[in-house]
């Protein structure tokens, strides 16, 4: 066993008992003031300064035997609106509030990595800034980013990992390019002329022009975007009227649109998305009005950084170890930072049936197989130590 392994397991019992911790105390986006406090008196009692950035979010600095280049390792605090359905000693103490998504897992393993390479920071031909950073379900990271995490000082390079259920425990994915989807979630208001369902030919019926924009619109993912480019534009949710027997005046459509590609605006579903539905609802008669946000952008890959932690992976794992193809449509708002400095965002197995750690993410039942705790806690060690003795970064002091 080598000396990164050893220390790895000499705080494996620590982050166990952080993350359920966490786990048991779980708190939403921008309200993790209990979760904040403990990260913070972590890092004191390691002898790392923090501050303070986006309300609750905290970020702290190891610095190396050079004080360039800078990567930045985060983790996510805050917990989801779900009620806990699992029946173990730690759960959510917190009615209706759950760690669904492995976020107190993140910020343990992070904490015990920072106890790993705080102990060996005379070895960082760098430095590390960990950032633990609130309301990820919500777009957090801009908040931190508007405030100046990435400066002060400047920050060359992300790295972030993520527990995930739909891949078993011991194997970790990692790919480069467009790894997580884009996010943008919208709002059709179709406006016809309520009346009676007994004389249906005095009203302009909302309800058939809403669902014939739901049965159009597939045809802009299927028809006008490459299949190479996938794009999925589903509808949540419909509502409208008030009794079987009356024709309404309006009916809502709600959905998202998530894209898997970096040339967002080049295709823009959601404008092709506005344009059918204005064209829809009139052939019908009546109108609409299309609101709309983009809550996150896709979550890209940097070649390099991606090379760096595949490397790492068959260091740890060996080649059956690395998962080389994994992409998928959820959203992540680590595509902020990997947006303005090169990023790679690694997914860690965790899913394990006989454990009951294979329900999906945001499920009511949600929870990890604590053996993958150790391997986050040896791939944010592994990935700094190979990322400061890269050459290309030794080099230059920064990746480009």
């Amino acid at each position: 066993m080598d000396t990164i392994k050893r220390a790895v397991n000499s705080v494996i019992d620590e982050v166990i008992s952080l993350r359920r911790d966490f786990h048991a105390n779980p708190e939403l986006g921008f309200a993790e003031h209990r979760t904040a406090g403990i990260i913070e008196e972590y890092l004191h009692e390691l002898g790392i300064a923090t501050k303070r950035m986006a309300e609750t979010g905290v970020v702290g600095m190891i610095e190396g035997e050079n004080s360039n280049p800078v990567l930045l390792l985060r983790a996510d605090m805050d917990a989801l609106p779900v009620e806990e359905a699992n029946d173990l000693s730690y759960c959510s103490g917190c009615p209706g509030v759950m760690h669904a998504c492995g976020h107190d897992a993140h910020m343990a393993m992070l904490l015990g990595a920072a106890r790993v390479l705080k102990g060996i920071s005379n070895e960082l031909a760098g430095s590390i800034k960990l950032v633990f950073q609130p309301n990820e379900e919500v777009a957090g990271a801009l908040s931190m980013i508007e405030e100046g995490v990435l400066q002060n000082p400047t920050v060359d390079a992300a790295m972030g990992l993520h527990i995930w259920a739909p891949l078993v425990t011991g194997k970790i994915g990692v790919c480069s390019g467009a790894v997580m989807g884009g996010l943008e979630v919208f709002k059709i208001t179709v406006q016809g002329k309520g009346g009676h369902t007994g004389y249906p030919e005095t009203a302009i019926d909302p309800v058939i022009a809403a669902a014939d924009i739901i049965q159009t619109a597939q045809r802009i993912q299927t028809r006008e975007i490459s299949p190479g480019k996938p794009t999925a534009i589903i509808f949540g949710r419909i509502s409208g009227g008030t009794r079987a027997n009356i024709i309404p005046d309006t009916v809502i459509l709600e959905g998202s649109v998530r894209t898997l590609y970096a040339d967002h605006e080049d295709e823009n579903p959601m404008q092709r998305l506005k344009q059918l539905a204005e064209k829809v609802t009139a052939v019908h008669g009546c109108s609409c009005k299309v609101e709309w946000y983009r809550e996150n952008i896709p979550l890209i890959n940097d070649p390099f950084m991606a090379r760096l932690a595949a490397a790492v992976t068959r260091e740890m794992l060996g080649s059956e170890g690395l998962v080389s193809d994994l992409a998928c449509m959820p959203s992540e708002d680590f595509s902020e930072f990997s947006a303005r400095v090169p990023g790679v965002f690694t997914f860690l197995g965790t899913g394990n049936k006989e454990k009951e750690s294979d329900y999906s993410h945001h499920n009511p039942r949600f929870n990890i197989d604590e053996d993958s705790l150790p391997l986050g806690v040896e791939m944010f060690v592994r990935f700094a130590l190979r990322f400061f003795n890269d050459e290309e970064v030794l080099k230059s002091k920064t990746i480009y």
